[in-house]
Parts: structure tokens; sequence; C-alpha cells
């Protein structure tokens, strides 16, 4: 692959969650980067649509064009971005997105959150308040109407345990032309953790399929 690949990490992670999958890339000659979400906005309030702005003109900044990896948040943040930029992606890989913002999830998540303590959001580069005010952002947000735009092909994936979003991957192939559903067995919904072997593997495989069409 000579264009460029951008690996987005979800909520709770920052761009260290990718390492496996970067050193796999760099392997095989594939050039990565790995925006820190929550460094893009600088100093703006955290919430959705300053994230969303910030990483559209991170993106449109890159030469070329691209092929986009997210999981969770990131993974909606790329279909966002596919729909309102489709002549900048080339292809789409997505892991364990939700068809529909779970709002009792995120209401839930923010409670877990609230009991945390500070240096673990330190560590992923935000605070907490910044987490739940992201979060709080999310529950109204709504990307259906628009994932008809997306042209290029994009590969659903999810971890068959992950029990959230596995019936999600239907949901979404119905309405994103070009897409395929791949599900990575004995992992729930932080893949890129828990298998980045298994899915860099599926990755490769979709990516390959590209390139032989």
């Amino acid at each position: 692959m000579k264009d460029i690949t951008v690996l987005v990490h979800g909520l709770g992670q920052n761009e260290s969650s990718w390492k496996s999958i970067k050193n796999s890339c760099y392997e095989d000659k594939i050039k990565t980067v790995e925006p820190n979400l929550f460094k893009l906005i600088k100093n703006k309030e955290c919430i959705y649509d300053n994230v969303y702005t910030a990483f559209c003109k991170y993106l449109n900044s890159l030469e070329g064009k691209i092929n986009l990896v997210g999981i969770s948040l990131g993974g909606i943040l790329a279909l966002n971005y596919a729909t309102d930029y489709p002549e900048k992606v080339l292809s789409i890989v997505i892991i364990g997105v939700p068809f529909k913002i779970p709002k009792m999830l995120l209401k839930f998540q923010n409670i877990v959150f609230k009991f945390m303590p500070e240096k673990s959001f330190k560590q992923i580069g935000c605070s907490k308040k910044q987490l739940l005010s992201l979060t709080k952002s999310m529950e109204n947000l709504d990307y259906i109407k628009k994932l008809s735009k997306i042209k290029c092909d994009t590969c659903i994936i999810c971890g068959e345990k992950d029990k959230a979003n596995i019936k999600s991957v239907r949901l979404l192939k119905e309405n994103i032309k070009n897409s395929k559903i791949v599900l990575i067995e004995n992992v729930g919904h932080v893949v890129n953790i828990e298998n980045p072997e298994g899915l860099y593997k599926k990755m490769k495989e979709f990516w390959s399929n590209l390139e032989n069409k």
C-alpha cells in the first residue's frame, strides 16, 4: 500500500493502543500515522464537534488519499469523515462501532469514569473532566442518515464477545455500500489490544483484496 493509513483510537485509549498494529504495518512497509484525538483539540472544549473539526483539519492536511482505521469513537469519526470528504478516503476499517449511540451505555461509562483516579486519564492524554464532557456530548449524535454517502470499500470488524456491538455490524452493512463483515473469535470490544495479530491479519486481507480488484 503506497498511501497513508490513519489509525484512530477510541475512548479510553490513545495512539499507543495501536503499537502492535503500527509495528506490523512498518514490517509490511505500510505508512501509518496515529493521531491523539485529545491533543488535536488543543485548548478547546472537549466535545464531539470540536474533536471532529480538529480531526478533519488534521486529515485534510495529509497529502494524498488515506485508508482509515478506527475503533469505537475512532470508527465513528472515520465514518463521519468519509461522508463529508468521500474523495479523500480510499478505504475504511471500523472496529466495534455502534449503529446508534447507546445512551444508557454512555451514562454507565460516565459513572465508571467518575470513580476512576485522575492518573488513569493522564495516561491517555486527557483529564477526567474532558472525557466526561466528550461522552456527554455524544449522547444525541446521529450519523446514520449520512452513511449512504460513503463510496469506498469498508470492512466492518467486531469481536465475537463484543455483545454491545455485535448486532450493529449487520445494520451498518445494510447502510454502507461496498461493505463486508468480519468477526474475530474469542475477543471483546478492544480488539486492537486483545488480539492485534488477528486484527492485523484481517486488515491486511481486506487491503490485499482491494489491490487485486
